[in-house]
């Protein structure tokens, strides 16, 4: 018997270490369950996803070149979409099917990309439509699991989503939020099932043992991100956010060197988070903060298994990226979330830690420093707790592949 074909689908190859691990995750679940499946993955950047995940994978959309702006090339912009755009993507639909042909899965694996708020319509909720629309036509079963939800604010774009996930097979939401956030613009969601983030899925074999402690006092990881504020529909970022931000993040810095911590600075985007913590370092040293050797440390990192080993040098963790504070989780780390996005409130509340969240927006180091003080406090008491609450996701995660895999008949 020929193997089956399972495609994946989703915003991967972009370098944003978060949705990397998710895809490791269900790509290593999977084959446990289906060790002679044939793996492709329908992604953004297709040879990084390829060098990562030593799997074949193509672009998700037809590539060409950017259009022109400008009111003297506004009937040039048009017509390109009437003579070349519109025909291209007819193309594309083609050799999608083509693509598609003798495929039995096509799965669509967490990650935010449920949503329009950076894309408008014609970004991530058409080529959701549009995968989704060849995968039925081809007889694959379609395959939504643990999928972030929202914002969606265009009405095209929600009549494209709910349009796409009634296509489906099966389908489950990495937080009650979500869930909830589909019945609120009209979508039956009867049958549905919520399930933890499918990062807490991946091998124990990823997981570095924590390193023998060297010090007097604890390390502590805190984690940067490319915030401008609250999402804006049109995309429009907020540099006085960011300026504030950074700001906060320094003083606060300057006060756990000033109490003697060793501070280990991360990130979890690679394309984004890179010149925040560039920028971030800049402003350190104009301030003259933790000159003494080793008392910050701030090394590149473009992989998970890289950032998992910088996770384990700490003991504390402070993050704003939501992977970053799942990987700490599943080091047993103590964490803080600074949240700008309720996936972050969810994935607290759901832990029973809604004390060690914090808004994101309008932070100040006063409020930083008094909820460090308490997770400090509370470290030992809190890692035998999470210890037990990462093995119970763990262990729902498992019924979740068992659920998928006997609903599609594999």
């Amino acid at each position: 018997m020929n193997p089956r074909q399972i495609i994946f689908f989703g915003n991967f190859g972009t370098q944003n270490l978060g949705n990397e691990c998710t895809l490791h995750a269900v790509i290593c679940n999977t084959s446990k369950r289906m060790p002679d499946a044939r793996v492709t993955c329908l992604c953004t950047v297709p040879e990084d996803t390829v060098a990562r995940h030593n799997v074949s994978a193509i672009p998700k959309q037809r590539c060409d070149g950017p259009e022109q702006s400008g009111e003297r090339r506004f009937l040039a912009k048009w017509l390109r979409r009437v003579f070349f755009r519109i025909p291209a993507e007819v193309l594309h639909w083609v050799k999608g099917l083509r693509l598609m042909k003798g495929t039995h899965m096509l799965i669509v694996p967490g990650t935010g990309i449920v949503s329009d708020y950076l894309t408008g319509p014609f970004g991530w909720a058409y080529d959701i439509f549009k995968w989704s629309s060849i995968a039925k036509l081809r007889q694959a079963k379609i395959i939504f699991v643990g999928i972030g939800v929202g914002p969606i604010y265009h009405p095209l774009s929600r009549w494209l989503i709910k349009t796409s996930l009634g296509l489906a097979t099966y389908r489950s939401y990495r937080d009650i939020e979500s869930m909830e956030y589909l019945k609120g613009i009209g979508f039956d969601t009867n049958g549905d099932r919520v399930c933890p983030d499918l990062a807490f899925g991946l091998p124990r074999r990823m997981f570095p043992e924590r390193p023998r402690f060297r010090g007097n006092k604890p390390v502590i990881g805190v984690g940067l991100k490319d915030y401008y504020g609250p999402p804006d529909p049109d995309g429009r970022r907020d540099e006085k956010a960011y300026l504030d931000y950074l700001n906060t993040m320094a003083r606060f810095v300057a006060w756990l060197c000033e109490h003697e911590y060793s501070v280990r600075v991360l990130i979890g985007d690679v394309l984004y988070d890179s010149s925040v913590r560039s920028d971030f370092i800049n402003l350190l040293k104009s301030r003259g903060i933790g000159q003494a050797e080793g008392q910050i440390c701030a090394e590149p990192v473009t992989t998970v298994e890289g950032l998992l080993c910088q996770l384990a040098e700490t003991d504390i963790v402070i993050a704003g990226r939501f992977h970053n504070l799942v990987l700490a989780l599943m080091l047993n780390k103590p964490v803080l979330a600074l949240s700008s996005h309720q996936k972050l409130d969810s994935l607290m509340t759901g832990l029973g830690l809604p004390n060690y969240c914090v808004p994101l927006r309008d932070l100040s180091v006063d409020v930083l420093i008094e909820h460090f003080r308490d997770l400090e406090e509370n470290a030992g008491r809190l890692r035998p707790y999470i210890g037990r609450k990462v093995e119970q996701y763990r262990e729902a995660l498992e019924q979740e592949y068992s659920a998928i895999f006997s609903s599609v008949g594999a």
